[in-house]
């Protein structure tokens, strides 16, 4: 926010190009544009975004977060873009120093280098504190009216922000599923699994505890009635077997692609242990498969403590 208005308070036009997948979403980018009247372009890059995850060059952060070609890819497409926008030149809101990995002087180089816009990236908030640039050599941005901001502290940012009269704008972290421990692990269990994803399969991984049954099978269990109705909306009756409790309260079970007979049963058996089902009792709960005409089946529920085995338990 702070770089687009540094940059339009030079009389400069500015427009914003914010990316989505579904690891991160551009409704900050939304609240931003309409608190500033800054134009907006929203891009869906999930499918060169796998791409590039599948296989990072510069390798990953602490989880499953790509943070350097991640940025490298970004500014590839934004810099396709240039044309169709007439843009002379890219800008970022990144601050020297500020992200101990990604934004170190040797990582934004490494970015521009990838992402083929070498010369044509601008970051306004550090630019005093990196070479200069081909556009404020050709005049195009005064540098003098450009900061000079750098490490970890976000006071001067924030002391701006309140000149700008902006008070409303996002924490320093966040925002990026692939930087979560639990979402990391899962993610990492599918690509392990499966080689080609699905959106559908993604969307997934936000929601339940995930049990890897077997190698072609796993199992989500939804943790409470939102996460039920979240997860019905990623079910494909095509390929999923669903679960649910008969009865009593508790929780849905989607089994992703494999749909043997003794798996769903223990499926439904890892679910009853999550319901309000007693232990040691059978239960009944109804199964629908892939072809099939719906059932129910009886089980005995698997206690939780039994059934964390197979859980994929957030990476360390």
């Amino acid at each position: 926010m702070l770089a687009g208005l540094v940059l339009r308070q030079q009389g400069i036009e500015v427009v914003w190009v914010s990316f989505e997948t579904p690891f991160f979403s551009a409704e900050k980018a939304r609240a931003a544009a309409r608190q500033t009247g800054i134009h907006l372009i929203v891009k869906d890059i999930t499918g060169r975004y796998l791409s590039m995850l599948q296989n990072p060059p510069a390798g990953y952060g602490q989880f499953m977060n790509p943070c350097m070609d991640c940025h490298a890819l970004m500014f590839k497409i934004a810099g396709e873009m240039m044309a169709e926008t007439g843009a002379d030149f890219m800008f970022s809101g990144e601050v020297l120093g500020q992200r101990p990995m990604s934004q170190v002087k040797g990582s934004l180089r490494y970015v521009e280098k990838r992402s083929g816009c070498d010369g044509l990236i601008l970051r306004p908030l550090s630019a005093r504190k990196l070479p200069i640039t081909t556009m404020e050599q050709q005049g195009l941005v005064d540098r003098e009216k450009l900061l000079d901001f750098s490490g970890r502290s976000r006071k001067s940012q924030m002391a701006m922000a309140q000149c700008f009269g902006i008070t409303d704008y996002p924490a320093p972290a966040g925002g990026c599923l692939l930087t979560d421990a639990g979402f990391a692990a899962r993610l990492k269990d599918l690509m392990t699994y499966r080689h080609e994803l699905t959106r559908r399969e993604l969307e997934l991984l936000r929601y339940g505890r995930h049990f890897r049954l077997n190698p072609g099978a796993r199992l989500i269990v939804g943790r409470n009635k939102e996460e039920n109705e979240k997860m019905i909306q990623f079910y494909n009756p095509a390929q999923d077997s669903c679960i649910c409790l008969k009865n009593m309260p508790g929780p849905l079970g989607i089994v992703a692609h494999d749909t043997a007979p003794g798996l769903i049963n223990k499926a439904a058996a890892i679910c009853a242990g999550y319901s309000k089902a007693p232990l040691g009792q059978a239960s009944d709960a109804e199964v629908i498969q892939p072809g099939r005409q719906p059932r129910v089946i009886s089980v005995v529920p698997v206690e939780p403590q039994f059934a964390s085995q197979w859980m994929i338990l957030p990476c360390r």
